[in-house]
C-alpha cells in the first residue's frame, strides 16, 4: 500500500464510513521539527465508540480533523517513525500513543525527553494534553513487546479504571457502601471491578449487564453480585450506593435512580457502550444528579499531589497486577487492510463483539 489511507466516518451517523486516499505523507515536504509515523496497529473497543459519540461535546473530533461532516475516530496504538526532521527523534523509533484510523500520521514534537514527546501541532495545542503524549517504548517500564495487543486494548481503558478507583476512594465513596457498575462486561468496568475488589474489600461491587453476558461477568471473580439490567429492582434499595456507568443507557440510569432514590449517593457517567441510548440531559430524577467524569481532571490533581513520576509508578504497578488476569479473560482478533479494519469498527459499533473478545487493527494491508 502506497500513500496515506484514512477511514473517515460521518460524525452524526457513525455507521457511514468511507476509505480515503489522503495526502501522501511519505512524499510530503516536511517542515523543520516535523516527523511522520506509520501507524502500525491500534485497538478498537467501545472506548473508541465513546470518543465518537461524544466527539463534538468533548472535542475528540478535533485531534485529527477531516472535512465537513466527516471525522476520524481516535484510537490508541503503536507507531513507527518512518521520516523525521526532528533532531531528537530518530527514524525507526517506536511509540505508543493516540492515532487516527490511518496508515500514517504527521506530528510536530514539542519538547522531547527520554520518555517521549507531546505533539505540538497547532490544531492540538489547546486540546487535552493527555491525548497528545507519545511514549517511547524503549523508555516505558511497563512495555512488553509480547503484550503489545493487551496494552493497546486494555491499557487506555485501565488508565481510566485506575483513576476512577482513585477518584471514588479519594471521595470516601460519597458515603456509599456499594458501587454499581453499568455495562459490567466493558473493559473499563472490568479494570475498575478488579481494583475495587483488590483495594477496598469492605465495598460491595455490583455489576449490571445483559443476560447474555452474565455468565462471563460472574466468572471473572471480581464482582460480589451480578444483576441483569431488567432485574435492578432485586437489589436492596436501602443500601447506600453509588453508580459508575459505562453504558450511557438512559433507561438503565433512570431505573437505578428510581429504584434507589435518596440512597443513590453519586452517579458518575463515564462511557457510552450503548451509544444510541445516550441522553446528555437526564432531567430530574431521584437521588444524586448524574455527573460526567473526565479522567484528565483527576490525573491532573494526582500529578500535582504526588508528582508525575509517582503517579506513573502507581499506575504501572496496578497495570502489572492486572495484566496476568486480563490476558486470560480476553482473546485478541486481528484485522489487516482498510476494508477489514472498517468491518471490525462496525462490529464494535454495533455491539457485536463478545465481552471476551477484542480487536486489534492495522489499516496497512499486511501483518508484520
Amino acid at each position: 500500500m502506497s500513500g496515506t489511507t484514512d477511514i473517515w466516518v460521518v460524525k452524526k451517523d457513525l455507521r457511514t464510513f468511507k476509505v480515503v486516499e489522503a495526502e501522501d505523507l511519505m512524499a510530503k515536504d516536511l517542515a523543520d521539527g516535523q516527523l511522520v509515523m506509520k501507524v502500525d496497529r491500534f485497538a478498537m473497543t467501545s472506548n473508541n465508540i465513546t470518543y465518537a459519540a461524544f466527539g463534538d461535546v468533548m472535542q475528540y473530533w478535533d485531534f485529527f480533523p477531516a472535512e465537513g461532516e466527516w471525522g476520524r475516530v481516535p484510537v490508541w496504538g503503536f507507531g513507527d517513525v518512518v521520516r523525521s526532521e526532528c533532531p531528537d527523534v530518530a527514524v525507526g523509533e517506536r511509540f505508543y500513543g493516540y492515532f487516527p484510523m490511518s496508515t500514517h500520521l504527521l506530528l510536530q514534537p514539542g519538547k522531547v525527553t527520554e520518555y517521549g514527546f507531546m505533539d505540538n501541532s497547532p490544531h492540538r495545542r489547546e486540546l487535552v494534553a493527555t491525548y497528545n503524549n507519545y511514549t517511547r517504548t524503549s523508555a516505558d517500564p511497563s512495555y512488553d513487546p509480547a503484550h503489545e495487543s493487551e496494552q493497546m486494548v486494555i491499557r487506555p481503558l485501565f488508565a481510566t479504571s485506575f483513576i476512577l478507583d482513585d477518584f471514588v476512594a479519594d471521595n470516601d465513596f460519597f458515603g456509599a457502601t456499594s458501587v454499581i457498575l453499568g455495562s459490567a462486561s466493558s473493559k473499563t468496568a472490568l479494570g475498575l471491578a478488579f481494583l475495587l475488589h483488590a483495594n477496598h474489600p469492605d465495598i460491595e461491587v455490583v455489576g449490571l449487564t445483559s443476560k447474555t453476558n452474565m455468565a462471563f461477568v460472574e466468572g471473572l471473580g471480581c464482582y460480589d453480585k451480578v444483576v441483569a439490567y431488567g432485574d435492578i429492582d432485586s437489589l436492596d434499595a436501602s443500601t447506600p450506593s453509588m453508580m459508575v456507568d459505562m453504558s450511557g443507557n438512559a433507561k438503565v440510569i433512570s431505573d437505578v435512580h428510581h429504584h434507589f432514590g435518596d440512597a443513590l449517593k453519586y452517579n458518575c457517567l463515564v462511557g457510552g457502550t450503548h451509544w444510541e441510548d445516550i441522553k446528555l440531559d437526564h432531567g430530574e430524577m431521584p437521588g444524586a444528579k448524574p455527573i460526567g467524569f473526565f479522567a484528565p481532571d483527576q490525573f491532573t490533581k494526582r500529578a500535582k499531589d504526588w508528582g508525575g513520576a509517582v503517579l506513573q509508578q502507581k499506575m504501572g504497578e496496578a497495570w502489572d497486577k492486572f495484566l496476568g488476569p486480563v490476558s486470560g479473560w480476553i482473546h485478541i482478533n486481528y484485522s489487516f487492510g482498510p476494508e477489514a479494519a472498517a468491518a471490525s469498527y462496525l462490529k464494535v459499533l454495533e455491539g457485536k463483539v463478545a465481552p471476551d473478545q477484542a480487536h486489534v487493527i492495522s489499516v496497512n494491508g499486511a501483518a508484520g
